[in-house]
């Protein structure tokens, strides 16, 4: 994981993706959170805690976006799931991305470091976090950050979590020959 600021992308398997990943990690960061998670008592404070930050994913949040900015700004990383929700079926790969996380990178030029999850997690079961080579999109430094811009940036954010993807299945399939 770089040092100072970038945006951690990761897909969303399950509601313990969140605890799991802070468990094995020092780093305190921003987490853009559906709001409706902060509502519950025990974890809207765990989520207050680790930096967690409500985002209305029914409107364009403006105050979940300026969060993100000044957490960027102050140097730290944000940790976001840019499918905007978990995926149900093990079967998908990875959902449809929302724009919210490139505008909020190339906006703040932050580097973009992919996480994978190898497996939903499970009691009993170690869970496989696979963290990629931070990027950057600075293709679209200083455009115009329309639809059209912003589906371009996703391409690009989407190809290097599933090339992440490919790797792990690649680690994986290595280790069962072992």
């Amino acid at each position: 994981m770089p040092k100072g600021k970038a945006v951690v992308c990761c897909n969303h398997l399950s509601n313990w993706d969140i605890p799991l990943y802070y468990l094995n990690t020092s780093e305190k960061m921003g987490i853009l959170a559906k709001k409706e998670i902060f509502k519950n008592k025990l974890f809207g404070a765990l989520m207050k805690d680790y930096g967690g930050i409500p985002i209305d994913r029914d409107s364009n949040d403006l105050n979940a976006i300026k969060q993100c900015f000044k957490i960027l700004k102050e140097d730290k990383k944000l940790f976001v799931f840019p499918e905007g929700t978990r995926l149900k079926n093990d079967e998908d790969v990875l959902g449809e991305l929302k724009s919210g996380m490139a505008m909020i990178a190339i906006k703040t030029k932050s580097p973009i470091v992919p996480v994978w999850i190898a497996k939903r997690p499970r009691f009993f079961r170690c869970s496989v976090y696979y963290i990629g080579d931070p990027f950057e999109l600075s293709e679209f430094y200083g455009k115009k950050l329309d639809e059209e811009t912003l589906n371009k940036a996703n391409e690009v954010v989407r190809a290097k979590m599933l090339e992440l993807r490919e790797k792990s299945l690649a680690k994986k399939k290595k280790k069962s020959k072992n």
